[in-house]
This record gives C-alpha cells, structure tokens and sequence, in this order.
C-alpha cells in the first residue's frame, strides 16, 4: 500500500544553540536593508527631475552666483525646497490623478489660446535651454578631447536624439538615476576646502537681497533654473509613464487605478528628488564662493573658469589643474545627458497633448512619430544656435533667467489645477499644498518683476 506523507506548512523549530544566540544577530539590518530597497525601487520621475534640475544651466548659474556673490545667495537653495516640492509635488499628483500631461489638463479645462501661449512659451524657453546645455556640454568635452566644439555639439546631440528615441522608458529612466551621482563632486570639493561655515550657516538661514540689475538678474535666474517650465511638464508625463509601465493606466488619457501606497510613493519620490536638487545648489555655491570669489574671479566666462572650482578635489595629482578639468567634464556631460533629453521630452510632452498626437516614451516611433519628432527638431534646433557664436556659459545663465519669467503664468494655472476639486476630486491639493504654490507664484512673480525694475530703472543700492 502507497503511503503518502502530508505537507505542513510549520516551521521548523530553530536548535537551542540558534535561539541563544539570537540576541547577539537581531534581524533589524535586514529589515532596514529590504526598507533601503524599497526607497530605491520607488526613485523615479521625481529624483530624475530632481537631477535634471542641476543640468549644465543650474551648474553655470549656481558657480556665477557664488563667483560673484559669494555666499550671500546660499539662503536661495533653502528657501526653495518648500517651494519647489509643493511644484513638483502637485504636478506629479496632476499626472497621476488625471493620468494625463499637464498641458491635456490645461486643454480639457481651460482655453484653447492660454493652452497654445503656455505651450508656445515653453517650447521656446526648452529649445533655447536645449542649445545652450548642448554647447555648455561641448565645451566641457573640449576641455579633455582636442576635438572642435562644433563636432562636439553634432556628436552630442545625436546621441541624445538615438537614446531618447530608441531606448525603451524603463532602461532610460533606470541609466538617469545613476547619472545623478556626477554631482558628487562638488560636496566633496566642498568639504575638502577650508571653509567659514559658520559665515554658510549664516548666509544659508538669513535672507540678503539687494535690488540691483545684477543681484535681481541672478536671483531671477536662480528660481528659474530652480522651479523651471520643462519640470512642470517633465514630471506629470514621466507619472503617467510609471502608472503605463505598472499596468495602472490602460492607455494615456483614461482612468488611473491609483492606491494609498502608489501616491504616498510618488510624493516620497518627489521630495527625495527635490531636496538633491536644493543640496547640488548648495554645494555648488559653497565650492564657487570658497574657490573663486575668494581667490578674486567673480565672472565666469568659459568651462575653464567653471572647472577651477573643482581645483582642490585633486590637489594632490602632478597636473591639478588639467583633473579638475576632467572631473568637471564628466559632470557637465553627465547631467548634460541627463537633463536635455528630460528638456527635449518635456517640450515633446507639452506640444503633443496640446495638438492631440500620441505620446509617451513608452511607445515606439513608429505609434508616435509626432512626440519623437518633437524630440528631434528641439534638439536640432537647439543645435543650431551653437552656431551663431554665442558664449555658451553666458547663454546658460540668461536661459536660466528666461525661464524665470516663462514660469509665471504656468504656475498661476497649476496652482489653479491644484486646488480644483472638480478636476482632482478627493486629490485636490491640502491647505498647506495650495499655500506653498500661490507663495511660489507670487516669488517668482515678484523677482521677475524686481529685475525688469531694476533693469529699466538702473537702480543700485
């Protein structure tokens, strides 16, 4: 007779020897390393947002504004994190929500003219954005390469357009994370230098402004490198791309199947991804105080100048000077393809939704040949104007003060998204959400006005 064993689904009793010497290896690291893992798995949309918000625009801005200004701007990097997380946080929650674009949210309950300005004012500012971070880009490379910035610029912009086109969502998105790390440098240069941090603590916690065309000019440009157009756009799409890839969304433009778990991730993945962008501004000003106001360069013209900053991350090699070069080419070029396909995809993003072409870089070309051809006369575009021999670093600084004024009236109607409930129901943003992004509006609002002051007035202080 076939005798059959039965199953249990009991655990084996650990031997007395395991249980004495249980106390001596607790389990917690292991729960602490799955809880680190899970933060990992969750980092999208907003920590590559969050990088792209150092591209090689905010880095040329925040080494002028420390060459130039010396500390006295470091108060910018803290003041904005509340500001740029209730953006960021409330443009994720639109896209998720909505499970559409910021613009096809625009189009579905606003007019059709305020939808073509919005849409217009960021393509342009995008396209100039796109140039000028492709030139700041091949500069950077000029530094380690003899090879002419022109070549470099065509070189660099058809890479960007072939990875952006036929590298699948999930394996770009995953390459962009790790690309985030070439901002590393820069706390650590920050902390190999002697520094006054009690005169950074100072300068970070009490606010100095002065109302000069200069000072307004930076300051502008600071905010709008910071809490920038392409972002807005950027981060709602790339939702909507997570909710695609989970199996959440049927197709762009239904009806999300959202859960407690999904947006409490996205707002921990969008304040991570904030706060790297406030800490990467910090340091760099830091690092641009210490290394260049203080040693009498307030004026950075070229990616020599900038990369003098990083001069004492590697004192200690024969030639200091031709490092510090490598070292900032790597992460000019690094962020460089990180944040203009992040410019070209945002611009692509915005147009479609508005004309009603297929998107997501979820498809292929072929679904979508209007999105990526977008993507490809953005970028060509923005090549072009390397080509009109325009300083790229002073071009960095302008488009980051461009982009400035450009995000004005966006925020004025994503603050008015955010507190609909008729178009965000139970998900309409909290008290503290709307407060934070009308505060934005009227910041943004007031710096671009103070400079045009200032601009038209010649006031100096």
């Amino acid at each position: 007779m076939l005798m059959v064993t039965k199953k249990t689904n009991k655990r084996r009793r650990p031997s007395l020897l395991a249980r004495m010497l249980r106390p001596l290896y607790p389990r917690r690291p292991v729960i602490r390393k799955a809880k680190f893992t899970r933060v990992l798995r969750i980092l999208g949309p907003g920590l590559v947002t969050g990088a792209a918000d150092d591209d090689p625009s905010g880095i040329a801005t925040y080494s002028q504004t420390g060459a130039q200004f010396g500390y006295t701007q470091l108060w910018t990097a803290l003041y904005q994190i509340p500001l740029l997380v209730a953006v960021q946080e409330a443009c994720s929650r639109i896209g998720a929500v909505t499970g559409q674009g910021l613009a096809g949210v625009i189009k579905d309950n606003y007019s059709r003219r305020i939808l073509y300005a919005l849409v217009g004012l960021v393509v342009v500012a995008n396209t100039i954005n796109i140039g000028a971070d492709i030139g700041a880009v091949a500069a950077a490379a000029a530094l380690i390469v003899d090879v002419p910035i022109p070549m470099l610029c065509i070189g660099f912009a058809l890479l960007i357009i072939l990875l952006e086109v036929f590298v699948s969502y999930r394996q770009y998105a995953r390459v962009l994370k790790w690309l985030a790390l070439a901002l590393l440098a820069y706390p650590i240069t920050a902390l190999m230098v002697n520094q006054s941090w009690g005169e950074i603590v100072n300068a970070t916690l009490v606010p100095h402004i002065r109302f000069d065309f200069e000072y307004l000019f930076l300051i502008t440009a600071v905010f709008g490198t910071t809490i920038s157009p392409y972002m807005f756009f950027w981060q709602a799409s790339g939702e909507v791309e997570e909710e695609v890839s989970r199996h959440m969304l049927a197709q762009r433009g239904g009806k999300p199947r959202l859960t407690r778990r999904f947006m409490r991730d996205i707002r921990l993945d969008t304040i991570i991804g904030m706060i790297v962008a406030e800490l990467g501004q910090w340091f760099i000003i830091i690092v641009a105080a210490a290394v260049l106001f203080s040693n009498g360069i307030h004026d950075i013209t070229s990616a020599a100048d900038a990369a003098k900053a990083l001069e004492p991350l590697v004192q200690s090699f024969p030639n200091a000077g031709y490092m510090a070069k490598v070292v900032f080419a790597i992460g000019i070029i690094g962020l460089g393809l990180l944040g203009i396909p992040v410019l070209a995809g945002s611009a692509a993003y915005a147009l479609s939704e508005a004309i009603g072409w297929k998107s997501g870089l979820y498809r292929k070309f072929s679904k979508a040949r209007g999105f990526y051809g977008v993507i490809i006369i953005s970028t060509l575009v923005g090549l072009s104007l390397n080509f009109l021999h325009i300083n790229p670093f002073k071009a960095l600084v302008f488009t980051a003060a461009f982009n400035g004024v450009a995000a004005v009236p966006l925020l004025f109607f994503i603050a008015r998204i955010n507190s609909s409930r008729a178009i965000l129901g139970e998900y309409r943003g909290k008290i503290m959400s709307r407060t934070f992004l009308w505060l934005t509006f009227v910041v943004m609002a007031t710096a671009a006005i103070g400079m045009f002051y200032a601009l038209a007035t010649g006031q100096q202080v």
